[in-house]
């Protein structure tokens, strides 16, 4: 194969019928390493919006058990995504997805907005640090995609075109972002969490550099010292210099799934699709976080 081998292949395939198929080419052999790390950064654009981070903080699953709840997700996630939607695995998934967010308060626009970082942000991440920027043809196909993810997880108005996703997150952050200490305590949770990722000497570097992906909007909402300049140049240098190499590398052969990823520490022995995530408390029922809690106002 050479190396626009897969491109000629996703341009032969129509993006509103064969989404899957170009999503799952996207994800795997032409951009595995660059999706992953822009769903990273789509993490903390969902904590600075004030209700989620908020909210996230309050079951402590991103603070207590950041690990745990790093692999779920991505694995969940990536189940569906190499199983289909209408495939017995994907359906679990689908089914563990949905179960969790019923568990909690969570309104339709925190939910699409969520489902909109998943589709923009890992463009504009390859727009600055990926080997090619997307086509038109594969932001259709991305599109189409998470379109069909939202609707089997129930949500409502769904964006139609990539542009759209956009528009709504774009609009949806000028709106919302804002400090919330819950949404920075899963923010440093978060970095906490990659920064474990590698060795401990390194940890703290580890830790800055991550600082110097996160836009200035993210960062005033955490209250994040703005990283120097240098240290941005840096890091994105470094960045593009890697997709100049990757560039001339051959292409993936064989896919890449999030679940051969060496961030995904918590099942050396395997897992069941069915017993990842968290389960809702036997007769609690509705949101197990009270809603004076969701708001914001303390309790009497």
């Amino acid at each position: 194969m050479k190396r626009y081998d897969w491109l000629k292949e996703i341009q032969r395939l129509d993006p509103h019928r064969d989404f899957l198929r170009i999503y799952r080419i996207m994800a795997t052999h032409e951009f595995p390493w660059d999706i992953a790390r822009a769903l990273e950064l789509a993490l903390y654009r969902t904590y600075a919006v004030p209700s989620i981070g908020r909210l996230l903080a309050q079951t402590a699953e991103l603070t207590d058990r950041s690990q745990k709840r790093y692999d779920d997700t991505a694995l969940l996630l990536d189940t569906v995504l190499e199983h289909g939607f209408d495939s017995d695995p994907g359906r679990t998934a689908l089914r563990r997805i949905n179960q969790m967010h019923r568990s909690y308060d969570i309104s339709n626009d925190e939910m699409r907005y969520v489902l909109c970082t998943f589709v923009v942000t890992p463009k504009r991440w390859l727009d600055s640090f990926g080997w090619r920027r997307l086509s038109d043809h594969e932001l259709r196909a991305c599109a189409a995609y998470y379109r069909v993810l939202g609707a089997h997880m129930g949500i409502k108005e769904l964006p139609q075109t990539y542009e759209d996703f956009e528009r709504v997150l774009d609009t949806y952050e000028a709106e919302h972002f804002g400090w919330d200490e819950g949404g920075r305590r899963v923010a440093d949770a978060t970095l906490d969490l990659m920064s474990s990722w590698y060795p401990r000497p390194l940890a703290p570097a580890a830790r800055k550099v991550a600082l110097t992906l996160l836009d200035d909007p993210l960062l005033r909402s955490f209250r994040y010292e703005r990283p120097s300049a240098a240290a941005r140049n840096l890091t994105h240098g470094a960045l593009k210099l890697r997709a100049r190499a990757v560039r001339l590398l051959p292409p993936r052969s064989t896919p890449h799934y999030a679940r051969q990823n060496p961030e995904i520490k918590g099942y050396p022995d395997g897992y069941e699709v069915s017993g990842l995530g968290t389960f809702p408390v036997p007769g609690a029922g509705g949101c197990p976080i009270p809603h004076n809690l969701r708001s914001g106002t303390p309790v009497e």
